[in-house]
C-alpha cells in the first residue's frame, strides 16, 4: 500500500485549500480499510483530524475541525480529499494521510501505512 499526499501550500487566514491523497494497493469502496487525515505542527504531537471508512464511506471528525474540514473521495481515481476552509494560523502543520485495515479511527497508532506529508502554512 502506498499513499501520496499533495496540495499543501501557503495561504492567508480565512482561505481554503484542498489536499489530495492518492492511494494505491487497494480498491476504494471494497474492503475493510479506513483512511485517516492527520497533521503535525512543529513541537506538537500528531493529531487526528478525520477519517473515512473504505467500504461505506462513513466519516468521523475531530471535534475542533468539524464544520471547517471535510473528507471526500473519488473512487475512480483512488483519491481521498481533505477540504480545509476558514484556515487559521493555528492550522499550520504538515498534513498526512494514512490507511490500514480496521475501523475509522483518529488515533495515529492504528495506521501502519503513511504518506509523506504535505505542508500547509497559514499566515498573513
Amino acid at each position: 500500500v502506498q499513499l501520496q499526499a499533495s496540495g499543501g501550500g501557503s495561504v492567508q487566514p480565512g482561505e481554503s485549500l484542498r489536499l489530495s491523497c492518492v492511494v494505491s494497493g487497494f480498491t476504494f469502496g471494497i474492503g475493510q480499510d479506513a483512511i485517516g487525515w492527520f497533521r503535525q505542527a512543529p513541537g506538537k504531537e500528531r493529531e487526528g483530524l478525520g477519517c473515512i471508512s473504505n467500504d461505506d464511506g462513513a466519516t468521523n471528525y475531530e471535534e475542533s475541525v468539524k464544520g471547517r474540514f471535510a473528507i471526500s473521495r473519488d473512487d475512480a481515481k483512488n483519491t481521498m480529499y481533505l477540504h480545509l476552509s476558514r484556515l487559521e494560523p493555528e492550522d499550520t502543520a504538515v498534513y498526512y494521510c494514512a490507511t490500514d485495515i480496521g475501523l475509522c479511527s483518529l488515533s495515529a497508532i492504528t495506521y501502519r501505512y503513511w504518506g509523506q506529508g504535505t505542508l500547509v502554512t497559514v499566515s498573513s
